[in-house]
C-alpha cells in the first residue's frame, strides 16, 4: 500500500457540508484515495454510493439531477450519506449540474475527483464557488516515493533516516529522478513493465485527455510542443521561436501550453523584478508535474545519465518540493534573470520577504556560489539565501545575508 498524505487532510474535511473536489494529473491515484476514504467510511457505519463516469453502466445516472438523486435515495436512503463520483469531467456542464444538486441541501456529502481538464479548472470551478474545497493529488512525493520503498518504517522519522543513511537517500534519488512517481510506475519492479506503463500514461493523456479538449484526433504537433518542453526545463520560453521551430501558428502555441499547464503536465513559474528596464519580465519558465514523464517524452525514461540533464531535472525536483511546501499559501515562486545575464534558479517571494535558492546537483565540498548569486544578495539584501545541493550542511553570513548550503532532503524542515 502506498499512503498518501492527502489522505488526513481529506478525512477532517467529510464532515463539512462542501463539496471534497479532488482534483490532479491522470492515474495520479484519485480513485484509490476515493476507494480508500469509501472503506474508512464503511467501516465506521456509513452509508456511501461509488459511481465512475468512465463506467458506461453509471453514465446513465447522470442524464438529469432527478435521475442522480434517485439513484442515491435507491442505494442510500434519505439519511446522511457519502457519495463519491469519479472523473466528473465526462459529464458536460459538471458545475452546474452538481451546484443545482448543492443547492437543494439534501443530507449528501458529495466527494468528486476528476483529470484535469478545462470543464474541472475553469468552468466547475466557477459554478461552485463557496460550495467546494479542492484538494491536489499530484503524483508521488519523494517522501512519499521514500516511505514505500522502505515499507514506511522510517515514516514518522523521514529526517532521521536522509541524514544517517545517506548512501541509500541518494541511491532513492536517482531511481525517482529517472522513473518519476505515478503510483504505477513506482509499484512495477520490471523496467520494461515500468516502460509500457508510462507510455499507457503518456498515450492516454495524448489520445484521451487532449484529443477531448481540442476536439481534434491529430495531435503531433501538441506532442511535439510537449517534448520541446520537456528538453527545456528550466529555460525560458519563446513562443515565437516555438511557433517556428513547430510551424504554427503563435496563437495556437500559446494555446496549447495554457492547455498542458490545465492539464497538470507542467508549472509556468514567472520571473521576479523591481526593475522593469533591467530584468526580463514577459518569458515565463516552466517545470514537469512528474519527472517520469517528462523524462520518457524525450525517450530518456530510466536512462538519464549525463550530470548536464540529471541537473536539469534535480532543479524540477527541487521545484516540486517547493511548489508542495508553499501549496494553500500566498507564498510564490519566481526566478530570477537580468539582461546582462544574471540569473538565480528560485526567488520565494511571501509579499513581505523575498530570498533567492540556488540549486546544483553537485555534493559541495565546500563553500561556493555563483556569480548571479553573489548579485541578487548584492542587490536585494534579503535576510537569509539557500544553495541547495547534495551533502553540505553548512552556513556563512555575508553582509547582512545568512547563506545556508542544506542538503535537498532538509528542505522539507527548513521552508
Amino acid at each position: 500500500m502506498i499512503k498518501r498524505k492527502l489522505l488526513s487532510d481529506l478525512k477532517p474535511h467529510l464532515s463539512q457540508k462542501e463539496i471534497s473536489f479532488i482534483i490532479g494529473p491522470r492515474q495520479a491515484g484519485k480513485t484509490t484515495l476515493m476507494f480508500l476514504l469509501k472503506d474508512y467510511l464503511e467501516k465506521k457505519g456509513a452509508k456511501t454510493l461509488f459511481l465512475n463516469l468512465d463506467i458506461e453502466s453509471d453514465k446513465q445516472f447522470f442524464t438529469s439531477q432527478t435521475n442522480l438523486i434517485s439513484k442515491i435515495k435507491l442505494e442510500i436512503g434519505s439519511q446522511r450519506g457519502y457519495v463519491f463520483i469519479d472523473e466528473i469531467q465526462r459529464k458536460e456542464d459538471a458545475g452546474i449540474f452538481l451546484k443545482g444538486i448543492y443547492d437543494m441541501n439534501l443530507p449528501y456529502k458529495f466527494i468528486v475527483s476528476g483529470s484535469g481538464s478545462v470543464e474541472l479548472k475553469e468552468r466547475i470551478h466557477e459554478s461552485l464557488v463557496g460550495r467546494k474545497r479542492i484538494f491536489e493529488l499530484s503524483t508521488l512525493s519523494f517522501e512519499e516515493f521514500v516511505n514505500f520503498k522502505t515499507n514506511n518504517k522510517y515514516e514518522n522519522k523521514l529526517k532521521e533516516f536522509f541524514s544517517i543513511d545517506k548512501e541509500k537517500t541518494i541511491e532513492f534519488l536517482k531511481e525517482y529522478l529517472n522513473f518519476g512517481g505515478y503510483p504505477r510506475v513506482v509499484l512495477e519492479e520490471l523496467l520494461e513493465e515500468k516502460k509500457k506503463i508510462i507510455n499507457e500514461i503518456y498515450q492516454s493523456y495524448l489520445e484521451r485527455d487532449i484529443s477531448y479538449l481540442l476536439r481534434i484526433r491529430k495531435t503531433e504537433e501538441f506532442t511535439n510542443l510537449v517534448k520541446i518542453l520537456a528538453t527545456q526545463i528550466g529555460n525560458l520560453f519563446n513562443v515565437s521561436e516555438v511557433s517556428r521551430t513547430l510551424g504554427i501558428s503563435q496563437k495556437t502555441v500559446k494555446d496549447y501550453f495554457w492547455y498542458i499547464q490545465k492539464t497538470f503536465i507542467v508549472h509556468k513559474v514567472t520571473p521576479y523584478f523591481k526593475n522593469i528596464r533591467k530584468e526580463i519580465t514577459k518569458s515565463p519558465v516552466f517545470y514537469f508535474y512528474d519527472l517520469g514523464l517528462r523524462n520518457y517524452a524525450i525517450g530518456a525514461f530510466g536512462n538519464v545519465g549525463s550530470p548536464h540533464e540529471m541537473g536539469l531535472i534535480f532543479e524540477n525536483f527541487v521545484f516540486n518540493i517547493l511548489k508542495e511546501k508553499f501549496q494553500n499559501t500566498s507564498t510564490e515562486i519566481h526566478f530570477w534573470r537580468t539582461k546582462d545575464g544574471a540569473e538565480v534558479d528560485f526567488v520565494i517571494d511571501s509579499g513581505k520577504t523575498q530570498f533567492p535558492v540556488e540549486v546544483k546537483y553537485r555534493e559541495l565540498k565546500g563553500i561556493e556560489m555563483s556569480r548571479s548569486f553573489r548579485s541578487f544578495i548584492e542587490k536585494y539584501h534579503p535576510k537569509k539565501a539557500y544553495i541547495i545541493n547534495l551533502g553540505l550542511d553548512k552556513d556563512l553570513t555575508l553582509g547582512s545575508t545568512k547563506i545556508y548550503f542544506i542538503p535537498f532532503f532538509k528542505i522539507y524542515e527548513e521552508f
